[in-house]
């Protein structure tokens, strides 16, 4: 059964008009609002006193209150880590021997 073509461009009309309204009432709803509107940004350079010493928990847990950061990373050689930026976060880089040898941001 064929339908005749002034029957589909009925049939479309209804389609794009779904849409729009779809679309319009998509634009009223209300954004949910972050939990935290504004992130605390780490200072790496308030726990350089760090660097030289093993990543204890005391250690990283000081580094972190220190830096004001949220989240903290302890960086082996070798290891697989995300690239996303995270101003908030501490990343700790540590050697082989398991000392700390930089502090940075991200």
């Amino acid at each position: 059964m064929s339908l005749h073509p002034a029957d589909r461009l009925v049939g479309f009309r209804s389609l794009i008009a779904g849409a729009a309204l779809t679309l319009a009432l998509a634009a009223c709803a209300t954004p949910i609002p972050p939990t935290d509107i504004s992130p605390a940004a780490c200072n790496a350079e308030a726990s350089r006193w760090a660097i030289g010493r093993a990543p204890s928990a005391d250690v990283v847990e000081r580094v972190r209150v220190e830096t004001g950061s949220r989240t903290v990373r302890v960086l082996t050689p070798g290891m697989a880590a995300t690239m996303d930026f995270q101003q908030d976060r501490l990343n700790i880089d540590v050697n082989e021997r398991g000392a700390i040898t930089g502090l940075r941001c991200g």
